[in-house]
């Protein structure tokens, strides 16, 4: 008779720890532990992805001509620089013959003095490129005001000249208020 119960009493030990032991842990920390090996080739499927995208990225960069980067940086630059453009303004005005006085930066209709601001123009999250405007006063003839918006116009930054208002004068020297916007990228 004991040749009949040792087996069936080694068949019940051996479901016992199947399902006491070997079950819950196949189904249990070794399931979890496959998820998380899955997720991280996941993971670093999408980091190669990444890295030769930039790879190509980096290479189509460099096969840009560095002049027209430079030309790009200056046409839309990465940051406001209100102060080096008043000062390339003023001295344009001055090959011009015009002079400048009462140069403001207009924040959102307020003006601020001639400081950096970041917080003029578009919304950051609808328009990469921001806008800042600046008024100006300017006296001159209208000669000098033609020479100054030629060198405006062909200035390597983006500029618009959004309004001009002329005040007449009987001595061929008038009074000027200009706004201008400038761009640049985000």
């Amino acid at each position: 008779m004991t040749s009949r119960i040792l087996p069936i009493v080694a068949l019940i030990i051996a479901v016992g720890i199947f399902f006491g032991y070997v079950s819950p842990t196949w189904t249990g920390s070794i399931a979890v532990a496959k998820a998380a090996i899955a997720y991280d080739d996941q993971a670093l499927s999408a980091a190669n992805s990444y890295s030769v995208q930039q790879n190509q990225l980096i290479q189509a960069r460099a096969a840009i001509d560095p002049t027209n980067l430079t030309r790009l940086a200056t046409f839309l630059p990465s940051s406001v620089d209100d102060v080096g453009f008043v000062l390339d303004l003023d001295a344009l005005a001055a090959r011009s013959g015009i002079s400048l006085s009462n140069i403001n930066v207009i924040t959102n209709g307020t003006s601020a003095g001639s400081g950096n601001s970041n917080t003029a123009g578009l919304s950051a999250a609808t328009n990469p490129v921001g806008s800042i405007d600046i008024s100006l006063s300017a006296v001159g003839t209208y000669a000098a005001l033609n020479a100054f918006l030629s060198g405006v116009e062909e200035s390597e930054r983006l500029i618009d000249v959004r309004s001009i208002t002329i005040a007449g004068s009987d001595t061929g020297v008038y009074n000027y208020s200009i706004t201008m916007r400038i761009y640049w990228l985000r």
